[in-house]
Order: C-alpha cells, then structure tokens, then sequence
C-alpha cells in the first residue's frame, strides 16, 4: 500500500536533516538561547510578525514608489547598492552599526528606540575571535 508508506515516511525525520545536524549534536545554548515549542508556533503578540517584517515592508514600498516615479531602474539601482553594502562587514566578533545601509535607507538623521536603548543581541561583549570566525567559515 503506497499510501501507508507515504504517511509513515511523512513523519519520520529526513536523512538531510539528520546528516546535516549530526544525530548525537544537542542544541547549542549559547548561540540559540532557550528553546520552546510554544514560541515556534504562534507569535505572543499579533503584531510581532508584522513589527518583524516591518523593514522589509517599509523597503517594499519605496521601491514600488521609487518604480512609479523614476522607472524600473531606480529600485534595481537601490536593491544592488544593498546587496554591495550587505556584503562589506566587519569581522564577525566586532560591533558594526551599518552606517552605509542606514544612509541609503535614510535613516541616518532619525534617531530611534534601537539607538539609545540597543537590543541585547546588539550588546558590546565581545566573543572569543576564533571560535565566532571558524563558527563563520562553517568550521564548528
């Protein structure tokens, strides 16, 4: 019966998964935080998503402005001036304030909440250098 098979194949766990992840490797604590089944399903607020992607949305419709003004090249412009400025970073255990994606963004001359109370994950403590640049190559 293909059918059974199907379903029993549905809830077992992927080879990929398992190969990729290790079979024995347990949750790194220190990089991940806590995990909850809870907060994986539903967001705590409804509009936490929405405050999540509210740069990406924000983006979205400059672009859509940006194209109904100027033409199509304006935004294609502006998206590959990100990808370059998205490329160039910092070594990864050194604060970066993305000075360059705030001023194509405009967002250089307003001053928020993330700029006078930072989030924690944005927080001065430096890491071990070699352990974050090996994490970064793909080497732990």
């Amino acid at each position: 019966n293909s059918r059974g098979t199907a379903s029993l194949l549905k809830d077992s766990i992927s080879f990929t998964e398992v190969s990729a992840a290790g079979l024995f490797e347990g949750h790194d604590l220190l990089r991940r935080g806590f995990t909850s089944v809870k907060n994986e399903l539903v967001p705590s607020h409804p509009l936490e998503l929405t405050e999540k992607n509210f740069q990406l949305n924000q983006d979205k419709t400059n672009f859509a402005t940006l194209r109904n003004i100027q033409g199509i090249h304006a935004p294609l412009k502006l998206q590959m001036e990100f990808r370059a400025v998205k490329q160039v970073q910092r070594l990864p255990f050194l604060h970066s304030s993305n000075m360059a994606m705030d001023i194509l963004r405009g967002n250089d001359e307003s001053i928020g909440f993330e700029d006078i109370l930072n989030d924690p994950s944005q927080s001065e403590i430096m890491g071990e250098p070699h352990m974050m640049m090996e994490h970064k190559l793909g080497l732990l």
